[in-house]
């Protein structure tokens, strides 16, 4: 063997000797996409179900569809309370439905007085009305808490948003509300047909994040979800409507093929907002949950675990068909705390 042979073996065998047998891609778990099949319905825990089924089908006009008291170990599990007894109250409007949790035992803690929209756990569901002037005045004449001034009409130069017209108050629990009146050329089809309701449905639910890069890993990367639009909204108008001095957004909205969309907030400023309370339960009324309908939970979980998505159950908690619309679910939280319901129908 030539010189020159000789020395092309010795560089060969030391790159073989001095690569490590597994690289840190080998080695790492594998993060398989998941698919949300609908998104829906939103539960909402409340500290007196009859004020709130009052409150949703009187002045909203949502229908009551079911009533049920749930306990045992599998609600415990679920839920991730010991001694857990729920009524859960499902509510619907239009196409959307919502559902109202309220533990008998054990009774959880208010929501703190002084929340705001940018304390990341705020959360609304958006209502789609036909005429924003006969809604807020439907409210007034209920006594409804504002948490905006007053109806806003978002700017002409804002091009995702302008036309959009919207009002926050809150439900008797202090959980805040949205109604919407989508123009012309804004919304989907159904928000415009004539003749039409006054209350129609819910267009999204949306969430307060800190960071919307993580958050579009978490329900974009790992869950499927689609970015179906952006905006970026500031001015007058958006502090007035949030009740936030100075806020300036960055808002994303997700889709499934199915359901209402998920609207991520991040406040650009002010960027005081309080973190998600780490010993929050589902038991306390300022919990709210989004229920994700997969295509595989099974691989969904399995994904879920992988990313080391925290976890509120215990593991996954199957239920006789009928009890609670699914027959298989998981708690979990996303990046900021907010809680999901991974679901098997």
């Amino acid at each position: 063997m030539s010189a020159k042979a000789r020395l092309a073996l010795l560089l060969a065998l030391t790159f073989v000797l001095a690569r490590p047998l597994f690289s840190a891609a080998d080695s790492a778990p594998a993060v398989v996409p998941t698919k949300v099949r609908a998104i829906g319905p939103i539960l909402i825990t409340v500290a007196d179900m009859d004020r709130s089924i009052d409150f949703y089908s009187r002045i909203l006009t949502f229908e009551k569809v079911s009533d049920a008291e749930l306990a045992g170990d599998e609600v415990e599990h679920l839920f991730g309370v010991f001694g857990a007894r729920v009524r859960v109250v499902r509510m619907k409007l239009g196409d959307e439905s919502i559902e109202l949790a309220q533990f008998l035992a054990p009774r959880g803690r208010p929501i703190p007085p002084d929340s705001h929209s940018n304390d990341l756990w705020f959360q609304h569901i958006a209502i789609i009305v036909s005429d924003m002037d006969r809604a807020y005045a439907v409210l007034r004449q209920n006594k409804v808490e504002h948490a905006s001034s007053g109806p806003q009409r978002l700017p002409d130069w804002n091009k995702n948003a302008s036309g959009i017209k919207a009002f926050y108050f809150k439900d008797p629990d202090e959980h805040p509300v949205e109604i919407l009146e989508f123009p012309d050329g804004k919304g989907a089809a159904k928000w415009h047909r004539s003749g039409a309701a006054l209350f129609l449905g819910i267009d999204h639910t949306a969430i307060t994040v800190s960071d919307t890069d993580a958050s579009l890993r978490f329900y974009r990367d790992l869950l499927g979800l689609r970015v179906a639009g952006e905006s970026d909204n500031y001015g007058i108008e958006q502090e007035r409507l949030n009740n936030v001095f100075g806020a300036h957004l960055r808002i994303t909205a997700l889709r499934a093929p199915n359901g209402p969309g998920i609207e991520l907030l991040e406040y650009l400023s002010p960027r005081d907002g309080r973190p998600f309370p780490s010993d929050e339960h589902a038991n306390d009324v300022v919990h709210r949950q989004t229920e994700l309908e997969m295509e595989d939970a099974e691989t969904a979980i399995a994904s879920l675990q992988t990313a080391k998505t925290r976890f509120i159950s215990t593991g996954t908690v199957s239920f006789e068909p009928g009890k609670l619309g699914f027959h298989r679910a998981l708690l979990v939280r996303d990046p900021d705390g907010h809680a999901l319901a991974i679901v098997q129908p």
